[in-house]
């Protein structure tokens, strides 16, 4: 079988900064990812590499910024006054947590600071960056139209894959 639309995917990968050669993220065979083709799981540039691969191989490739995590946004960066950040011993590079619109949890980093005012970043903190991946595909399995339906991975016992089993679609 092939990777392609709608199929379970599970991988192991290790990825690296195209231009150093840092280690940026790695997983095994006993944490391996598991995703959708087509549902937006990962980011662009590695679903197209894979597309096409069968149960077994390996291949490394290049994923630009723009397929991954996007260029760096000079708008992502926001000023906000100093008191919204009382008993926060602020650092410069700091990773602080937020949530966004949709209240889900976000990392931000503090880009500078000064007396009066905080500028955090809210660039994705791999944006910018051409990622170089090594992918072995473990599985590819046939998604349920359960998983489908609600677009991730429905894992044993969890009737809707958010988790917590309350059935919400």
């Amino acid at each position: 079988m092939k990777v392609e639309n709608n199929k379970v995917v599970t991988i192991t990968y290790s990825a690296y900064d195209s231009k150093t050669g840092a280690l940026l993220e790695k997983n095994d065979n006993s944490s391996p990812l598991q995703f959708i083709i087509g549902k937006e799981h990962v980011v662009p540039g590695l679903e197209k590499q894979i597309i096409g691969l069968k149960e077994g191989e390996n291949k490394e490739f290049v994923v630009e910024a723009n397929e991954a995590y996007g260029e760096i946004k000079a708008d992502a960066v926001k000023e906000y006054p100093i008191e919204q950040f009382k008993g926060i011993k602020l650092q410069k590079g700091m990773t602080l947590v937020n949530q966004d619109h949709n209240g889900r949890q976000i990392y931000v980093k503090v880009a500078e600071f000064d007396d009066n005012n905080v500028k955090i970043d809210y660039n994705h903190p791999l944006s910018g960056k051409d990622l170089k991946f090594n992918v072995n595909v473990l599985e590819i399995r046939e998604a349920t139209n359960e998983e489908i339906n609600y677009g991730q991975v429905v894992t044993e016992g969890d009737s809707c894959g958010c988790g917590s089993g309350c059935g919400c679609h």
